[in-house]
């Protein structure tokens, strides 16, 4: 079992930049890929951003060329770099992980931090 826990979240102005991170209780090396998503309300949850366990990474369209994904093994700590948020940005970011085959519905969730971008 993988417990994960997002930190970084907060209120920022439209323009300016976060970092999120999640800390995962065990080692994600063996972890198929880990991924951010959001749920803005009224909205369906979407993919961010992944990452594999072998440093592949995707993004969705509308986070090209402004969000990063990047992962520490060492630290088993996933990170969201976020730079130019803009107000659609906002909502609740969830980190997530395979376990052994990527899918639309990971295996392990985190609670969830809050993004608020301001305009």
């Amino acid at each position: 079992q993988v417990q994960l826990v997002e930190s970084g979240g907060g209120l920022v102005q439209a323009g300016g930049s976060l970092r999120l991170s999640c800390a995962a209780s065990g080692t994600i090396i063996r972890l198929k890929a880990m991924s951010w998503y959001r749920q803005a309300p009224g909205k369906q949850r979407e993919l961010v951003a992944r990452i594999t366990s072998g440093s592949s990474t995707n993004y969705a369209d509308s986070v090209k060329g402004r969000f990063t994904i990047s992962r520490d093994n060492a630290k088993n700590t996933v990170y969201l770099q976020m730079n130019s948020l803009k107000s659609e940005d906002t909502a609740n970011y969830y980190c997530a992980a395979d376990k052994w085959v990527i899918t639309d519905t990971p295996d392990y969730w985190g609670q969830g931090t809050q993004v608020t971008v301001s305009s």
